[in-house]
């Protein structure tokens, strides 16, 4: 086994002789020194141990001082783990040896027998100096240690024994033994894969001096809402099963057990006999996943030259070849302070350039593939100057390595009209020469258009994605302002230009007949047509409410402003997150306050907005004559379209359940409801849902599920404890969603809330010199992940405008495979 290089830290050997040193100038002076309670001197040499320690006959030595009284935890922690060793599968059994005596850990040709040492010590000082320094020669030498519960206490002076368990319980004292749910966020360490993902036990939970997240590789939490944690909480995020690599050795903690039923609880067996496995080296396992440390984020694009987008345009999406080049999108606002057309009765109005860049990898050079010519350029200013549109999304062919063709969806600006400010939103299809790196610009078929206002802002959406059947998903957004709703439901029908409303979603979203507030699932031929796939919330032929009322190419409809969608290229589920309203707070008079929205989608259905957000939370209708005036609440369960401006069916779709929603207050916001079903949305009577969660400036960015590829050979690829877990992501920085989420299969279709979340924002950085406006991220083929910053300013590109790097550094499982105390165990 490879020893890592050890920097001896000031442990209490080092503070004994810190002392006597100072006693002794002390004395010189004349002075006292304190004198209680000193150990003397070590001068015990590093033991000669074999590396790694223990043999094919698997040994555990269980150590139970207690400076204290022995807790009473110890028979039956024993006793559980002797039975673990003698009922494991055969190829993973071990014998158990049980001690008090710590003369052990000064015995090389006793303590070199053993594969691994727990500790289920009670608090206080239980080695000595030569002792401690016996245990940290073990560790050196490639030995394994499991800490339970008050190991946390023990040997409370010295820096290595901290390092070693990872964190020191808080000063108050453990709450009395309480019921709670542990979040089993890692589903492939032998010691949590087979547990629960929401784990209900009793224990006594300990609170964290200093919270290890980050340090060391978290596998379980308990959830704090479920018990009360007392002084000193850690709040969302409370780790109490760690483990790490640790100065040559392998440490596993877990802050549970102790109560003595614990050990006779199946669960609780299962969790140390996984640790048990990793720590004496029968089984291998990764426990670097989550350590900020082991992830490198690099800006591999440079700053545009001045007045110029040679590297990069106006951020906004991108997609990744199969050999690793990325193909990022401009939507079309210019370089900083470049000049914008505003005025309508100017023929340029709006007109911009959509830029489409390659970055190879391989030469770290950036490529300008091509260049559309968007409606889109108005600069900033309000909903009735500045525009999303433009270049909105990109995506390839399923077979682009043999066609090379590349989907956008943009607005051209050769369809707009500027009488009726109308345009266009299409989807088409070029060709890229993958030799050259250039878009063939006259190659382009159109596959689908539809009509857009162009009067106001906002929304204009652009995630696309394929499934494993070819089907391409088109993520629109719903066309519409919410600024006449005082940011609530966007349903005022009373503002129009020429006739054609500009405030009332239930013109685009909420409208079976319009393509717009919409996801949209298609199935492109080869010859640059669409037909449409079984299973679309419409087929475009009923004939309800007289017929004609609908579009077949919907799949889901009722979101805002999807910006990003992602398919799990395993399950072929569909992943969505849509921008939400203004309302800074909740309103009894008109309902939620602005929720940005994540959904798990496994079936075509209508998801609410803007009707209903959230868990089905409704708004307050209104109509003409008088929009200012409130009408009665929507009915979730039971929707109907009453607006003057809706061209399709009166009777829509039940509004579907989502999954995580966030407003300023906080994650996932919930009320009492009153005998109707409608929530008081009164704040002080607020539940949060999901604590690790709050919003702000708020925007969602839906990323992508991680896939883990055990095929491909990649020094930089994410490890497969993100395996499953969806990336959710905000565009901006401060307190917003920067997370992977593990959600439960058995109910995330139906809005089932993330069982555990794991923050990113260390690994993928925000603040000064991070990645402050996240735009969009996807996985590459390596494994490796890539980011958009979209940069500081809006409808523009700048300085901080960036494609960026994320690439993990953490190695391999351990131990290596030579090292496994039985070659045939994995």
């Amino acid at each position: 086994m490879q020893r890592a290089p050890h920097h001896r830290s000031r442990s209490r050997r080092g503070i004994t002789v810190a002392l006597l040193a100072g006693a002794m100038a002390a004395s010189l002076l004349g002075g006292t020194a304190a004198t209680a309670n000193q150990a003397p001197v070590s001068t015990a040499k590093a033991l000669d141990l074999p590396s790694p320690p223990g043999g094919s006959n698997v040994k555990v030595l269980v150590y139970y001082a207690s400076a204290t009284e022995e807790s009473p935890v110890v028979n039956a922690g024993i006793e559980a783990i002797e039975a673990i060793g003698q009922t494991s599968p055969a190829g993973k059994r071990f014998k158990t040896e049980a001690t008090a005596d710590g003369s052990v850990f000064t015995n090389a040709n006793k303590l070199g027998k053993y594969n691994a040492v727990v500790f289920l010590t009670g608090g206080g000082d239980v080695l000595d100096p030569d002792q401690e320094a016996g245990l940290e020669s073990y560790v050196e030498a490639g030995g394994g240690f499991l800490g339970i519960h008050d190991a946390a206490n023990t040997e409370p002076y010295s820096d290595w024994f901290t390092g070693l368990i990872g964190a020191r319980p808080a000063a108050s004292a453990p709450p009395a033994v309480q019921r709670a749910t542990v979040e089993v966020g890692d589903r492939i360490h032998p010691a949590t894969k087979d547990l629960p993902l929401e784990w209900k036990r009793s224990d006594q939970w300990f609170n964290w001096a200093t919270n290890p997240t980050g340090s060391v590789h978290t596998v379980a939490k308990v959830r704090e809402s479920t018990y009360k944690p007392g002084t000193g909480a850690n709040g969302a995020d409370h780790p109490v099963s760690w483990c790490r690599d640790y100065d040559g050795g392998r440490s596993f903690y877990t802050a549970m057990g102790g109560t003595a039923d614990s050990y006779s609880e199946t669960d609780f067996r299962d969790h140390l006999r996984g640790a048990l496995q990793w720590t004496t080296r029968l089984s291998r396992a990764d426990c670097k996943a989550t350590i900020d440390a082991n992830y490198t984020a690099e800006r591999v694009t440079q700053p545009n030259q001045p007045d110029q987008q040679d590297q990069i345009g106006e951020p906004h999406g991108m997609t990744i070849m199969p050999d690793g080049r990325v193909i990022y999108i401009g939507r079309g606002g210019g370089a900083a302070n470049a000049p914008v057309v505003t005025d309508w009765n100017d023929p340029n109005v709006g007109k911009g350039i959509g830029q489409i860049h390659i970055y190879d990898p391989k030469t770290k050079k950036v490529t300008l593939a091509g260049s559309l010519t968007v409606f889109g350029n108005k600069g900033g200013g309000d909903e009735l100057v500045k525009v999303e549109e433009g270049l909105l999304g990109i995506t390839l062919d399923p077979n682009f390595a043999t066609n090379g063709w590349v989907y956008v969806y943009y607005s051209p600006f050769s369809e707009i009209d500027r009488d009726t400010q109308i345009g266009q939103r299409r989807v088409a299809r070029f060709t890229l020469n993958p030799t050259t790196d250039k878009l063939d610009m006259t190659s382009e078929k159109v596959l689908l258009q539809w009509p857009a206002q162009i009067h106001s802002c906002c929304h204009a959406g652009g995630g696309m994605a394929f499934d494993s059947k070819g089907n391409l998903y088109i993520a629109v957004g719903d066309n519409n302002s919410s600024q006449f709703s005082d940011g609530y439901s966007g349903n005022n029908p009373e503002p129009n230009y020429k006739g054609v409303s500009f405030a009332d979603a239930r013109r685009t979203a909420g409208n079976t007949n319009n393509l717009n507030g919409k996801i949209l699932r298609i199935h492109p031929e080869q010859d640059g047509t669409y037909t449409l796939p079984e299973g679309n919330l419409f087929t475009g032929k009923e004939t309800a409410e007289g017929g004609g009322k609908t579009r077949g190419e919907i799949y889901v409809m009722g979101v805002r402003n999807p910006a990003r969608i992602s398919i799990d290229k395993k399950t072929d589920t569909l992943y969505a997150g849509w921008v939400g309203p203004d309302a800074g707070e909740p309103s009894t008079t008109w309902g939620p306050a602005k929720y940005d929205t994540f959904s798990v989608i496994t079936h075509a259905g209508n998801h609410g907005w803007p009707y209903c957000m959230g868990n089905k939370q409704p708004y307050r209708d209104r109509n003409l004559p008088d929009p200012t005036k409130p009408l009665g609440w929507y009915d979730c369960d039971h929707l109907k379209n009453e607006s003057p401006n809706n061209d399709g069916l009166v009777n829509i779709p039940p509004a579907e359940a989502n999954n995580i929603w966030y407003s300023p207050q906080g994650g996932a916001p919930d009320y009492p409801r009153n005998a109707d079903g409608v929530p008081s949305y009164d704040p002080t009577q607020a539940t949060y849902l999901l604590p690790w969660l709050k919003g702000g400036g708020q925007a969602t960015m839906d990323g992508p599920v991680y896939r883990f590829d055990p095929t491909v050979k990649s020094s930089v690829k994410w490890p497969e404890y993100w395996d499953g877990k969806w990336f959710v992501g905000d565009f901006y920085d401060a307190t917003n969603p920067r997370h992977a989420v593990q959600m439960d299969p058995k109910n995330a279709g139906a809005g089932g809330l993330p069982v555990s979340a794991d923050s990113l924002r260390k690994i993928i950085p925000v603040g000064a010199g991070g990645i402050r406006n996240l735009m969009d991220w996807k996985f590459a083929p390596d494994g490796s992940l890539y980011v958009l910053d979209y940069g500081r300013g809006f409808f523009n590109s700048d300085k901080d405008s960036a494609l960026w790097h994320i690439t993990y550094k953490g190695g391999a499982p351990t131990p290596a495979a030579k090292d496994l105390a039985r070659k045939a165990a994995q």
